[in-house]
């Protein structure tokens, strides 16, 4: 029989996944012989993936975006090409909203083990990884500031609750980013180098604009407002999804060369990391396998 490495936040979310656990384990028992891992801290679940990974046949991790970090993290460190599968329990779950994973962990469960391994791209920040997003800036901090218990019980009103308490400390960083060899260099109040449709759960982008395996990353830039007028007309945009304004710098991009204060702070998948003077962020092309359910034709 097949072997899967199973790993468990037991804290991620409102603690739903926790409930329905013996249920998870018996969808899997018809296909797989499982390891089951429940996570004690941060990095365990790296540590995990990176020990079992050449072990078995599949990986699947339930929890939140920071979970699904440290799983991908884990199989890329160990050097083995296993697919990874993931259920959803966290509190925003922005990658899972990207691939339209379910939200119930069942299905999410069945839907690994009737799916197919699909490519996807990967960014490398400096020498972490990420699935979906590195961003500094506004409402960023959110992500990570916000204690546990309290999205726990908010759920995504508090991350919606952190952003807008951030707002009295927005402050302006600048950044020089050479993005495929060409510099763009300012003032900016947020940017999100992203692999997905949803940051955060607050900001979103078009979906026709995003491609997570054409091994590019879509880059945001938000400038350092002049005036009240051009506040308005970035809201707008953003709204729209169409960043047509002088406030906002959209493109695409492989490889990303940023200088930066090294006192600012990044997001990765929702998780701290420290500030660098300068660092390098790759897209690493079709670098994992997750499973999903088989699309049929319509």
């Amino acid at each position: 029989m097949k072997k899967m490495l199973f790993i468990v936040n037991p804290f991620a979310g409102q603690r739903r996944a926790n409930k329905r656990l013996a249920d998870i384990l018996l969808e899997f028992s018809g296909g797989y012989e499982t390891l089951v891992h429940m996570t004690a801290g941060r990095g365990d679940a790296t540590l995990a993936a990176q020990r079992h990974a050449g072990q078995v046949d599949l990986v699947v991790c339930c929890g939140g975006d920071g979970t699904l970090n440290e799983t991908i993290t884990g199989v890329l460190r160990s050097g083995v090409s296993v697919p990874i599968g993931y259920i959803p329990a966290g509190t925003t779950n922005d990658f899972a909203s990207s691939l339209k994973l379910s939200n119930n962990v069942i299905q999410a469960a069945r839907d690994i083990m009737e799916g197919e391994p699909v490519a996807y791209d990967v960014g490398k920040f400096g020498d972490r990884y990420f699935s979906y997003v590195a961003s500094f800036g506004a409402f960023t901090r959110s992500s990570y500031t916000v204690p546990q218990d309290v999205k726990n019980a908010l759920g995504h009103t508090a991350y919606v609750l952190g952003g807008i308490s951030e707002l009295s400390q927005i402050r302006k960083e600048h950044l020089r980013l050479e993005i495929d060899g060409q510099v763009v260099e300012d003032d900016f109040l947020f940017g999100a180098i992203c692999n997905s449709t949803s940051v955060g759960g607050i900001l979103t982008l078009d979906p026709k604009q995003v491609d997570m395996r054409d091994g590019k990353f879509e880059i945001l830039l938000v400038r350092s407002a002049r005036n009240l007028s051009e506040i308005s007309e970035c809201i707008q945009a953003v709204q729209s999804q169409k960043y047509n304004c002088e406030m906002i710098t959209f493109r695409s991009g492989r490889n990303i060369r940023i200088l930066a204060d090294p006192e600012m702070p990044w997001t990765l998948d929702g998780e701290r990391e420290e500030g660098h003077s300068e660092v390098l962020v790759e897209n690493l092309h079709l670098a994992i396998h997750l499973m999903q359910r088989k699309q049929t034709d319509a």
